[in-house]
């Protein structure tokens, strides 16, 4: 009879190795003692549990750990983007002072070419007025030689 035990024994397994999961058929291969079954089976599944809580637990840390990022991330460019405007600052002033020195030679310079123009133009008109009575007394002088060749 024992070996007819053994054997109702081993098939009462075969039919719970296609029912359970692994572990289970691994504790119940080796395990006769069903209340030491079932204590396992309650470890196992606390461990699961544990194993859940740890995945849950893993995944938000990797939350707070990609939200703490983000925010260092946001400071980054909050820092970046306050000193980027304290810099565009800088240069508008730096271009504006440029530019009123600028403003200030042209108008310098346009004063000097004012002054310069003026006096090329005071000149031009003596000179003018010169070649006109050099070309006046040339003139006058031609009428006289050929008044003189006309009664000669």
């Amino acid at each position: 009879m024992s070996t007819s035990k053994a054997r109702n024994k081993k098939r009462g397994s075969e039919s719970l190795l296609g029912k359970s999961d692994p572990k289970t058929r691994l504790i119940d291969d080796f395990d006769p003692d069903p209340d030491l079954s079932n204590d396992l089976k309650g470890i196992m599944s606390a461990l699961q549990l544990i194993k859940e809580k740890a995945q849950k637990d893993g995944k938000k840390k990797n939350e707070e750990t990609i939200s703490s990022v983000a925010a260092e991330i946001r400071s980054k460019l909050d820092d970046l983007k306050s000193k980027f405007e304290k810099e565009r600052q800088t240069f508008a002033k730096a271009l504006t002072k440029s530019s009123k020195e600028c403003e200030n030679c042209l108008k310098s310079e346009t004063a000097k070419f004012q002054k310069v123009y003026e006096k090329f133009c005071k000149e031009k008109t003596i000179h003018m007025q010169s070649l006109k009575d050099t070309i006046s007394r040339f003139e006058e002088d031609k009428e006289r030689l050929f008044g003189r060749k006309r009664r000669a």
